[in-house]
């Protein structure tokens, strides 16, 4: 198998995975990572790649960076190897000797998808002329006209022949009774112009009829174009899907309608199928090798709107990837998802909460890190959880606001629905102010200043977000340097005007922003220890006690930093 490229230097038994990693929530395994870096060595010499990655940071135009992945596998022999992917195709090609096969080539020159898209382009290409043509209304006018000029002589043949009976009713009035024969020849007259008359009227009717459809499908002609491409459209996605059949450990095959459509009542979205780790599944079970370690990575420009580092580890996306690997994956023995376990363990860790203020209105808690503020679809220990538990008589939401799992920090919580209206609209106002300390990874040049990206969920990765100024909302960060650490890191005080989710890891690692991400920031930068984010200080005013309060608490970051700062 040429795509079967070994690992060297290994020792099968010796620290071999006992399970294969949960693909959307990962560490590398120290196998998966060796294959990486033997495809990014490839990729930083071959030749059989013509794709720009577009690594130089100045560079401005299309983004071409890319997401690779690795499946370490055994072979029926005991080998240990990988296999190589990528997502989407890689310059407009989806076969490589070096790489894993789509699911489904759709640039197969053989197949039905390039034939069925001409014929969409050449609606296209209609719809484009259509909507451009500037004789269209004047052969609309033209046809008005002329059936205008139809119903004129209709109009004219009816007047002629109304004369013409009031010719004969006078005629008829002066013969005598005795003038029979002349009579029935004005009896036969009338009958004939009146055959003639409908007989014209007829036929005139009928090219009236035939400008009239003519006339409709000029006007319509545009969306009778749009309704043929949108029927080739639909048609073409269906065969797609169907062409898109996912294996998985057991044998089993399912395809994308089945995963999307039928089961989760919604159309896949656009490239599902085409990511790295459903081929490099697809491909092992094709070729009964075993999986053990998943590992992908980003490989050259990152997208404007979005944040990615050049080599640096990522998981799965969820939108596309996730009902496809939870199929394929069945089967095999997979890690449990460690946010799981995680959670569990700082459950027991957080015996109680830590209470830095309270009285018989509200209560101020410092969350932990690695705590939920609220519960979660996996899990349901939170702030708000201890809270019902401390306070059963507590009425409303309690928690005016939330903090990410990750970030630790000042949480105000209310007794009382009326006092958690009031509250609630401070931060409406914006007159509450949050003051958050993090540690950026890397060393910030400017002293102060204002940071504003709107933001939205990334939709097919959620709970990603990336940078939207076309249906993002608004995001503002005010930031301020504290100090540089040890040349390596930067202490700042960021203040969020708006409070947008993942807006200051956003702002701060994005390169319209600091381009610095926050230390440990394992979607928008690297995993360590922790997130260095932590909401340190709050000022509100008290809708009871009638009088503005302030609490501070510090972040306790210098024992996992092992620095000073």
């Amino acid at each position: 198998m040429e795509k079967f490229h070994l690992l060297q230097n290994i020792e099968n038994n010796i620290n071999k995975p006992d399970k294969l990693n949960y693909p959307f929530n990962y560490n590398p395994h120290d196998w998966a990572i060796q294959a990486a870096d033997e495809l990014k060595r490839y990729l930083s010499v071959s030749d059989e790649i013509r794709h720009d990655f577009k690594q130089e940071k100045e560079y401005e135009g299309t983004v071409s960076g890319k997401m690779f992945g690795v499946l370490v596998c055994e072979s029926l022999k005991g080998e240990i190897g990988f296999l190589a992917g990528f997502s989407g195709k890689l310059g407009d090609k989806n076969i490589y000797d070096y790489f894993v096969p789509p699911v489904f080539d759709i640039l197969d020159p053989d197949g039905f998808f390039l034939t069925e898209v001409e014929a969409i382009n050449q609606i296209n290409a209609e719809l484009r002329e259509l909507e451009t043509d500037e004789t269209l209304p004047q052969q609309k006018q033209f046809i008005l006209n002329k059936i205008q000029s139809i119903e004129k002589e209709i109009e004219n043949q009816r007047n002629a022949l109304k004369i013409s009976k009031e010719q004969r009713d006078r005629y008829r009035v002066a013969l005598q009774d005795s003038q029979q024969k002349e009579l029935e020849e004005l009896n036969r007259q009338s009958a004939t112009e009146h055959i003639q008359f409908k007989r014209f009227k007829r036929e005139k009717n009928g090219e009236i009829e035939d400008l009239r459809s003519k006339l409709q499908q000029l006007t319509n002609l545009i969306e009778i174009k749009k309704e043929q491409r949108a029927q080739l459209s639909g048609q073409l996605q269906l065969k797609i899907f169907q062409e898109f059949r996912f294996l998985n450990a057991k044998g089993e095959e399912k395809d994308l309608d089945q995963l999307f459509t039928q089961t989760l009542g919604v159309l896949p979205p656009a490239g599902a199928g085409e990511c790295a780790a459903p081929k490099l599944f697809q491909y092992a079970y094709n070729n009964n090798l075993k999986p053990l370690a998943l590992a992908e990575f980003w490989w050259g420009q990152s997208p404007k709107s979005e944040i990615r580092k050049h080599g640096q580890f990522y998981t799965s996306c969820k939108g596309k990837c996730e009902p496809i690997l939870s199929h394929m994956l069945e089967g095999l023995e997979v890690e449990e998802n460690p946010m799981l376990v995680r959670l569990r363990q700082k459950s027991e860790e957080v015996k109680e909460l830590a209470i830095i203020y309270e009285d018989d209105y509200l209560v101020l808690i410092n969350k932990p890190e690695g705590f939920l503020s609220v519960p979660g679809n996996l899990y349901t220990d939170s702030v708000l959880e201890r809270l019902k538990t401390r306070y059963p008589d507590a009425t409303g939401p309690l928690l005016l606001h939330r903090l990410d799992m990750s970030t630790s920090g000042i949480l105000i919580a209310a007794k009382e629905k009326k006092v958690h209206q009031l509250l609630q609209q401070q931060f409406l106002d914006h007159s509450i102010i949050k003051r958050y300390d993090a540690i950026l990874d890397g060393v910030l040049t400017a002293d102060s200043g204002e940071i504003n990206l709107p933001l939205r969920v990334d939709l097919n990765d959620r709970p990603r977000q990336v940078v939207c100024y076309e249906y993002g909302k608004d995001a503002l960060t005010k930031y301020q340097k504290i100090k540089v650490l040890e040349d390596r890191f930067t202490h700042v005080h960021f203040w969020p005007v708006t409070g947008r989710t993942h807006q200051l890891r956003m702002h701060a690692s994005h390169e319209k922003g600091l381009h610095l991400p926050i230390l440990g920031d394992d979607l928008y930068g690297k995993p360590a220890q922790r997130l260095y984010l932590h909401a340190g200080y709050i000022d509100f005013y008290h809708p009871v006690l009638k009088c503005r309060m302030q609490f501070e608490v510090p972040p306790e970051f210098e024992a996992a930093l092992s620095i000073k700062y």
